[in-house]
């Protein structure tokens, strides 16, 4: 399938479940057009690449690991994202490639994630917590930092300030994240 073929397809989408899982199956089942939706994704921030990220997210809710081979690609542009309806779905994504590294179970992203992915992914998540977004990209942040600071020391005392700072003006979902994670970090 050509880019412009994909374009045409993406065209379709929707928010709901159904269109995006019937493009998900696709790609599923065709790796090959993880890289070109990455690539659409990340294009512009506009309609098209909102539909690329929303099928990319669902898919690899299915299979993180077609994630992998594009690591250096996905933490390079997680930024550049600026629209909420992209930057939802790009939040998740980090939060489901970091719970599956994370796992105690051995996993293949164990070995393709590095260092500097996991630097872009904390920079992006700092951004998304203590910018102006709505709470499911916060949410997802609070997640991420909190397995991110496995890693790096100064996370856990930061994330700990943020949520603490911003508990008393955050929303019912906020509160209910931000409570979750203060009290994986008492411990």
């Amino acid at each position: 399938m050509t880019k412009t073929d994909l374009i045409q397809k993406l065209e379709y989408i929707n928010h709901t479940r159904e269109k995006r899982g019937k493009m998900a199956e696709l790609a599923l089942s065709t790796p090959k057009m993880i890289p070109q939706l990455l690539e659409i994704a990340f294009e512009k921030n506009n309609n098209i690449s909102n539909k690329a990220i929303w099928v990319t997210e669902y898919t690899i809710k299915q299979n993180v690991s077609l994630l992998l081979p594009y690591l250096d690609f996905f933490t390079n542009n997680i930024q550049n994202v600026k629209q909420e309806q992209g930057i939802r779905p790009i939040a998740k994504m980090c939060e489901l490639l970091l719970i599956d590294y994370y796992s105690k179970k051995e996993t293949a992203s164990k070995d393709s994630v590095k260092k500097v992915h996991l630097e872009h992914i904390t920079t992006a998540c700092f951004d998304w917590l203590i910018g102006e977004h709505n709470v499911a990209p916060k949410a997802h942040a609070m997640t991420c930092l909190y397995l991110l600071g496995n890693d790096f020391d100064w996370i856990h005392p930061e994330l700990k300030m943020i949520l603490e700072q911003n508990y008393v003006t955050g929303s019912a979902a906020y509160k209910a994240r931000a409570r979750r994670v203060l009290s994986k970090l008492k411990r």
